[in-house]
């Protein structure tokens, strides 16, 4: 495991492109200047120990020094030592429908982006629960299996979006189904499924996979994203809208939160249906549910140490940078015998 202390500093990296345009501007532009005094082979003569190798030579050498030293300055730290850390927590599966529904505008920006934030901000708010992910449309599919590491998490949660599955629709079914899978400890009193979707069920079955959910002490907590009031569809192209989703009748699809659908889930389940408009409110009352939970005691690895490496390319960066100020541009007695670009006719 790695920590990159200092990243703005990769900025530095842009120098290696800009020197190498000088240098390549650098070299033709002498071509075109030695050009003008005088033919190719009178200049060898007069000048036999220049050498376009070394020139070569000396700038990817001094671009070594330079990378070796941008990547001293992010001080990138390993991980030495993995301890155990028990903590108390609850379980919680986060089901995020991508179905394309999921891109009307009735809430800001969209439904999918509102839900990624819902999400986030949950968990920026967790202290030492497990967590996993799962997306669905018409099916459902595994996203991150239940982890304590909140960074993958919201890692994978940033790269959803309602082109990563296939199967359209909306399944809610699936995601309970699934989630019953995510939850790997036996002996955890505590199981939370929390589902953030606009309410478009396309079966009947999700008010009965909830009710066996429950059974395996499985508690559902419904999120509506979206308004009754409802809107388009957009189908964009490099974010600029093209058209509109229509339906057979090429009518404009108009999709709109079905709050009673999830409701009854989360009622089969004894949970409680969210309303998902309000961000701040969303992460208080899960906060409060949370809370009021028991917390199990599990155990968990971490890296506790990280030491600095910084040094390592620090070194390599200056060894690089003395060994460009040693090379000289004129061929020397070695370079002269390997003849590497014919040179010597």
């Amino acid at each position: 495991m790695y920590q990159l202390e200092e990243k703005v500093w990769f900025w530095l990296f842009l120098i290696v492109p800009v020197m190498l345009v000088v240098f390549l501007w650098t070299v033709f532009w002498k071509k075109r200047v030695q050009k003008a005094f005088g033919s190719t082979v009178v200049l060898k003569r007069l000048s036999p120990d220049l050498s376009f190798f070394k020139s070569t030579l000396k700038f990817s050498v001094l671009c070594l020094a330079i990378s070796g030293l941008v990547i001293a300055l992010v001080n990138p730290k390993i991980g030495t030592k993995l301890e155990t850390i028990k903590r108390e927590g609850v379980d919680i599966v986060f089901a995020i429908d991508v179905s394309k529904s999921m891109l009307a505008e009735d809430v800001a920006p969209n439904r999918i982006e509102k839900s990624k934030q819902l999400v986030t901000q949950i968990i920026n708010n967790l202290a030492s629960d497990r967590i996993g992910i799962i997306a669905y449309a018409g099916k459902a599919f595994p996203q991150l299996p239940i982890t304590t590491d909140y960074a993958a998490a919201k890692m994978f949660l940033q790269s959803m979006n309602t082109d990563m599955l296939s199967s359209q629709g909306t399944a809610i079914d699936e995601a309970i189904q699934l989630s019953r899978n995510y939850f790997d400890d036996e002996e955890q009193t505590n199981r939370v499924l929390i589902i953030i979707s606009d309410g478009e069920d396309h079966n009947d079955l999700s008010t009965e996979v909830a009710e066996a959910a429950s059974e395996e002490g499985i508690k559902i907590y419904t999120i509506g994203v979206g308004s009754e009031k409802g809107g388009p569809i957009p189908l964009k192209r490099n974010g600029v809208v093209m058209s509109y989703k229509k339906d057979q009748k090429n009518e404009t699809v108009i999709t709109r939160l079905n709050a009673e659908t999830l409701r009854l889930i989360a009622k089969e389940a004894n949970g409680e249906y969210i309303d998902g408009n309000s961000t701040a409110a969303v992460v208080e009352q899960i906060r409060d549910i949370l809370n009021a939970m028991d917390k199990k005691e599990f155990e968990a690895k971490e890296f506790a140490e990280y030491k600095d490496q910084f040094q390592w390319f620090l070194g390599i960066g200056l060894f690089f940078l003395i060994l460009d100020v040693l090379f000289l541009e004129r061929k020397t007695g070695w370079l002269k015998r390997l003849n590497l670009f014919n040179e010597n006719l």
